[in-house]
């Protein structure tokens, strides 16, 4: 895949009632086509749950969850920060990180990768091109 450098970054929501910290190389973020993601456009990197950091209230989060994970989200300007929950395919218990979200990143030097999440396609692993969206029958 790529080599890795992780180094510590603060994030929050657009109002600042969410905050965290993370270790994470956020040249390098990805993207999947799952219904959700979908619509909230995430722009993700996946760390281990001991390197993020939630340096706000977590009573202050508003959340919604399905099978593969719980999105956290700030109640008051709407913005996803982050998600966390576990699949074989990405090594178990993971957060992930919306590199949006981050006070230091510029996405235009950001490297992305594809998941194909809406057809539960996890084992094929991330791409360099998006997966085609085919609709229902």
């Amino acid at each position: 895949m790529h080599d890795t450098h992780p180094t510590t970054h603060a994030g929050s929501c657009h109002c600042g009632a969410v905050r965290f910290t993370v270790l994470v190389d956020a040249r390098h973020a990805s993207r999947c086509n799952c219904r959700v993601c979908t619509k909230i456009a995430g722009t993700t990197a996946i760390v281990k749950p001991a390197a993020f950091t939630l340096d706000s209230d977590p009573a202050g989060l508003s959340e919604y969850g399905n099978e593969v994970g719980t999105r956290y989200f700030c109640p008051r300007c709407g913005v996803h920060c982050f998600s966390r929950g576990h699949l074989v395919e990405l090594g178990g218990d993971f957060v992930s990180v919306a590199i949006n979200c981050l006070d230091d990143i510029d996405m235009g030097e950001v490297q992305v990768l594809y998941w194909d999440g809406r057809n539960d396609n996890w084992q094929a692993g991330p791409r360099a091109t998006p997966w085609p969206i085919v609709p229902a029958a």
